[in-house]
């Protein structure tokens, strides 16, 4: 049996920590992020340059090794048997390698159990058109995702195909069969996996980051021809998601981008995650955008694009759909969150503290 790997080793101790992050660096002990802080494995040590090395390549393979020794960076995935797995990217800094992990779950979790609203569940199993989820890094997108393609597993009798770097969580045949292809070892590049996939027979597609307007033109492309294609974008709300799809496109394209855009998005996923009450973890909010007429008018109409955010706040309850707002006025009224954090992340702190001063929170979501 193979020795254990001196980066398991040390994982298995850092683990014993509730952790999302690690990071590694030259000159500095382990560095965790708990709850949203950064704090250090003191009494692990400083790590030297012949660390990080050995750590980095312990999980790579040959032809990875090779292209980070090319490019200087590298994503790629790895996991701890039995106990979690990560998502990992190796860089340089100062000349020497540094390594970020991201910890992911093995369980995927269920819609539910994210604290996201109950018609996320109905946009899931849409049949067809363009379903994006937003957010900064480290917002949670790839976890949402996960559970909404879990959903369909679960319901639906699908061909899913998703197209990752890497792979994170790790999905297995239910009423659906899911093929998971990783950019780099199922595949070259984005470029050749988006351009093969309409031969593979999918009725969902997931583009793990919608990168350029090659990629945002193939998740266009296949919603029209019947796909349900998901995937995600690092912007703030839904008015701000649609302007970067329009703006990837050269100007004599943007109007004809707007009109199918206007008729293939069903649904804008934002999310931020925010500092509970104890200050001892995290809780989502998020902003949900579905498709109705009105805001089908305001993704075609450039002067009407920043209206989305209203047309949410004022037919939210009767879509299902509730801005960033209405999610921290529920999270307040629910005591996950204190009136400081609400007023930092609104969108509108003004209204939002208006709102306070005796307006009860939503009521409850519907279907």
């Amino acid at each position: 049996m193979a020795s254990e790997k001196g980066i398991d080793r040390l994982l298995s101790v850092l683990l014993a920590e509730d952790v999302s992050d690690i990071h590694f660096k030259v000159g500095s002990p382990p560095i965790l992020r708990k709850a949203g802080l950064i704090v250090r494995a003191e009494d692990i040590g400083a790590l030297q340059p012949e660390h990080i090395d050995q750590l980095a390549f312990e999980m790579m393979s040959e032809k990875q090794r090779a292209r980070f020794m090319e490019g200087s960076e590298i994503d790629l995935a790895h996991s701890l048997p039995g106990k979690a797995r990560f998502r990992v990217n190796v860089y340089r800094q100062r000349g020497s390698a540094a390594i970020v992990m991201r910890r992911i779950p093995y369980e995927i979790p269920d819609i539910d159990s994210l604290g996201l609203p109950p018609i996320v569940k109905r946009i899931a199993l849409e049949q067809r058109g363009l379903v994006l989820v937003t957010g900064a890094t480290g917002s949670g997108k790839s976890t949402t995702l996960a559970s909404m393609i879990d959903y369909i597993n679960q319901h639906e009798k699908k061909h899913i195909v998703t197209i990752e770097d890497p792979i994170e969580f790790l999905h297995h045949d239910g009423k659906s069969s899911i093929c998971q292809r990783e950019v780099g070892i199922d595949t070259e590049t984005w470029t050749s996996a988006l351009r093969s996939v309409f031969r593979q027979d999918p009725d969902v597609i997931l583009i793990g980051e919608m990168r350029d307007a090659s990629s945002a033109a193939i998740a266009i492309t296949g919603a029209e021809t019947g796909h349900l294609v998901m995937s995600t974008l690092h912007t703030s709300d839904a008015p701000e998601t649609v302007n970067r799809i329009i703006d990837m496109f050269p100007p004599q394209q943007q109007k004809q981008v707007r009109t199918q855009l206007g008729g293939l998005l069903k649904s804008v996923i934002s999310q931020r995650l925010l500092t509970n009450r104890e200050g001892t973890g995290l809780v989502l909010a998020a902003e949900v955008m579905v498709h109705t007429a009105l805001i089908q008018n305001c993704i075609i109409d450039p002067l009407q694009t920043h209206m989305i955010r209203d047309a949410i706040e004022t037919s939210g309850l009767q879509y299902g759909m509730q801005s960033f707002d209405m999610a921290l006025l529920r999270l307040l009224a629910q005591g996950s969150i204190d009136e400081a954090t609400a007023l930092a992340a609104a969108t509108n702190p003004t209204a939002l503290q208006l709102k306070l001063k005796g307006v009860e929170a939503p009521s409850d979501w519907r279907m």
